[in-house]
């Protein structure tokens, strides 16, 4: 399969594109590096790196950025930070990401556990998640050629762990073994509409 990785140079993104590159063509995307470059609150930077790219089978995006702070110091301006970027930017890789698939393809989009278990100072990542589980649930019924779509919720994971520990007391860091098997899991399965938790 030819599977584009939306950054596919990050920090779960680098691993898991490593697995996919194993048995695939796979193309990097990032804002900053890769084999293209592309600004996903940009929606006519995510058209461009398409046109560059081609026809796919598979689209996967790790990316996205939210603000972190306090509820009570978090701004009007702060909360579109995230709904820009991992929102909206996530949704224009599946509205405009969909016409550049061949048929039967997929794409999977990335959140976590936040949706579901917040922690203090993500009023505004937690929102973003939430929103993004509850399109892709909508959005995979009306997909057409066979396309699906899901999206991977994953708790903090090993390699961020040392990063991120503070802000998830009591938290159990999870493998990445795991983590790549949810994007195996949306990619070479069946299933449609997914979110996809992996949360211990």
């Amino acid at each position: 399969m030819k599977i584009l990785i939306i950054g596919g140079n990050g920090t779960i993104g680098k691993t898991v594109a490593a697995h996919f590159k194993e048995n695939n063509e796979v193309v990097i995307a990032g804002r900053n590096s890769g084999d293209v470059t592309v600004d996903i609150a940009d929606s006519h930077s995510i058209k461009e790196m398409f046109e560059k790219i081609g026809k796919l089978d598979a689209i996967i995006c790790i990316a996205g950025e939210a603000k972190w702070a306090d509820f009570k110091d978090l701004t009007e301006e702060d909360y579109y930070i995230g709904l820009k970027s991992k929102l909206m930017g996530q949704v224009n890789l599946v509205r405009i990401g969909k016409d550049y698939l061949n048929s039967n393809g997929s794409i999977t989009l990335s959140t976590g556990i936040l949706a579901d278990d917040p922690v203090v100072q993500t009023a505004s990542a937690a929102m973003v998640n939430g929103g993004i589980h509850s399109f892709v649930q909508a959005a995979a019924l009306e997909l057409e050629n066979g396309i699906r779509l899901n999206v991977v919720s994953s708790g903090m994971v090993e390699d961020a762990y040392e990063k991120y520990r503070d802000y998830f007391p009591g938290h159990n860091p999870i493998p990445m073994k795991k983590v790549i098997n949810g994007y195996v899991r949306s990619v070479n399965g069946k299933g449609n509409g997914e979110v996809i938790r992996i949360y211990n």
